[in-house]
C-alpha cells in the first residue's frame, strides 16, 4: 500500500494512474516488510506501556511518521483497494497517533520524555526541505497543483521523501543516550528491516508484476533510509552476537 499512487514517465510526460492495487499480488518480501513494520510498532507500544517512560524515544520521529502516513494515505476514504490495504493504513495512522499522544500527554510517560535530548529541528530540516524537493519533483515530472489528483500525487511524493529521513531524530537521541534498551533497539531494528525488505519488494514487483514499473524516486529514498540504519544495524547485530548490553559509540572524547 506504500505505492497507492505511482508516478510514471512516458516520453517525458507524467502518466497519472491509480494502478490496480485492488488486485495486486502479495509477495513474501512485501508481507515480511509489512509484518516487520507492524511488529516494530507493537514493540514500541509495549515498551512504553511496560517501562512507563519515554527515555530514549524521539517524539519528533513519530510526529514525522504520523505526517508521512497522513499525507500518503489521502485516498483512504476515496478509493477502496482491499480490506488488507485499508486496515493497514488505519492501523499505521491510529498507532502512530497513539504513540505521539502517549509521549506528549499521558502521565507518567510524558513526564519522562527528555526534550533536551530530542532536539533535531524536524520542521526546518526535514519537513520544509522535503516539501520543496517533492514540489520540484512533481512539477518537473509534469504534475499540476490545481486538481485533487495532482494534490494527492504531490502529497504522496512528499511522504516518500519525508519517510527517508523521519528516523533521524530517533537515531540522534540513541546516539546521545548511548546505552540502548533492548525493546528500543528491537523497535528501531525492525523499522529498518521493514524498509530494506520493501526495496526488494519494489524491485521484485517491477520484474514480475505486470504493469508495475521501476520508480527511481522510491528506490533512491528507500536506499537513503536504509543507509541511515546501517551503523545502528552493525552495533545491534554485534551486541546480539556478544550477548551483552547494546551500546552505541560516541564522538565525545
Amino acid at each position: 500500500w506504500h505505492e497507492t499512487i505511482l508516478l510514471k514517465y512516458d516520453n517525458l510526460n507524467l502518466v497519472r494512474e491509480h494502478s490496480y492495487h485492488s488486485t495486486m499480488s502479495m509477495n513474501i518480501f512485501r508481507l515480511c516488510g509489512d509484518m516487520s513494520h507492524v511488529f516494530s510498532i507493537i514493540v514500541l507500544l509495549l515498551r512504553l506501556r511496560v517501562a512507563k517512560n519515554a527515555q530514549g524515544i524521539s517524539l519528533r520521529t513519530h510526529e514525522l511518521f504520523l505526517l508521512v502516513f497522513l499525507t500518503r494515505y489521502t485516498d483512504l476514504f476515496t478509493t477502496y483497494y482491499s480490506l488488507y490495504n485499508s486496515v493497514m493504513k488505519v492501523l499505521y495512522i491510529a498507532t502512530t497517533s497513539s504513540i505521539v499522544y502517549t509521549i506528549r500527554l499521558q502521565e507518567p510517560i510524558c513526564s519522562t520524555y527528555d526534550k533536551a535530548q530530542d532536539t533535531f529541528r524536524h520542521w526546518e530540516f526535514a519537513v520544509a526541505p522535503c516539501a520543496v524537493v517533492a514540489t520540484l519533483t512533481h512539477l518537473i515530472g509534469g504534475g499540476g497543483l490545481f486538481s485533487f489528483l495532482d494534490l494527492q500525487e504531490l502529497l504522496w511524493t512528499f511522504s516518500i521523501y519525508l519517510e527517508a529521513v523521519a528516523i533521524l531524530p530517533q537515531l540522534i537521541v540513541l546516539q546521545r543516550y548511548r546505552e540502548v534498551e533492548n525493546l528500543t533497539g528491537n523497535y528501531v531494528f525492525f523499522m529498518g528491516a521493514y524498509r530494506a525488505l520493501y526495496i526488494v519488494n519494489w524491485v521484485f514487483r517491477a520484474y514480475y508484476e505486470p504493469g508495475y514499473r521501476h520508480h527511481w524516486v522510491v528506490y533512491f529514498c528507500g536506499v537513503v533510509q536504509t543507509l541511515l540504519y546501517a551503523d545502528f544495524f552493525y552495533y545491534y547485530l554485534m551486541s546480539k552476537r556478544r550477548g551483552g548490553r547494546f551500546s552505541l559509540p560516541t564522538a565525545q572524547k
